[in-house]
């Protein structure tokens, strides 16, 4: 494995994650004066003492049914905007771009997504109806007539375009955002088990 790839993964480890709430337990200690003039070597001692005490990671080599799915979207994703690269305007692909890059990160939590049924099925739908959908008809119309206003003042088929996609931005992001106060939890959850484990601390992670 490459650095660059166990940089990443020891950062999101266990033994990251306890040593540093350990550690971090140091610096309030040297804040409130109860370290003492070596309060370093107590910080870095105890970030090794939580580092070696933590749960190891749980070894996981088999695919999950949700990586399978997730994996499946992503490749539905990728192919989707490699068929319009270069094909509309540039605040169009602009758009485009930035809202793949939501559904990359949502698609990137594979066991926190398709726990939720209703959060897979309106990133699956995006990935593989509304967002080719609302592409492939503004594609099928003369360049000149989507970008023409009409007389009654209704939106040009261009301005119906950038504000649908913005409507699946917008849902795309509150998806991440569930997802992301899942993660959140487990960060609660990690604190819980340390204080359980270490006993109380003046350091709340709630």
């Amino acid at each position: 494995m490459a650095i660059s790839d166990r940089v990443p993964r020891y950062l999101g480890s266990n033994r990251n994650i306890a040593g540093s709430c350990l550690a971090l337990l140091g610096l309030l200690a040297h804040f409130l004066g109860l370290a003492g003039a070596y309060w370093p070597v107590v910080v870095v001692a105890l970030y090794g003492v939580g580092a070696l005490l933590a749960p190891p990671d749980r070894v996981k080599l088999t695919i999950s049914h949700a990586e399978v799915e997730t994996r499946a979207l992503r490749e539905d994703l990728y192919a989707l905007l490699r068929r319009i690269e270069g094909r509309f305007p540039t605040d169009v692909d602009r758009a485009v771009q930035t809202l793949g890059e939501v559904l990359d990160d949502v698609l990137g939590r594979a066991e926190q997504l398709t726990a939720s049924p209703d959060q897979l099925h309106v990133v699956s739908q995006t990935i593989r109806s509304y967002l080719p959908a609302s592409l492939e008809a503004y594609a099928n119309l003369p360049r000149g007539y989507a970008l023409s206003r009409r007389a009654d003042r209704e939106r040009t088929a261009h301005e119906e375009l950038m504000a649908q996609l913005a409507l699946l931005d917008a849902q795309m992001r509150r998806v991440a955002e569930a997802i992301h106060r899942g993660d959140e939890q487990a960060l609660r959850d990690q604190g819980r088990f340390l204080r359980d484990r270490f006993g109380g601390s003046e350091l709340d992670l709630e």
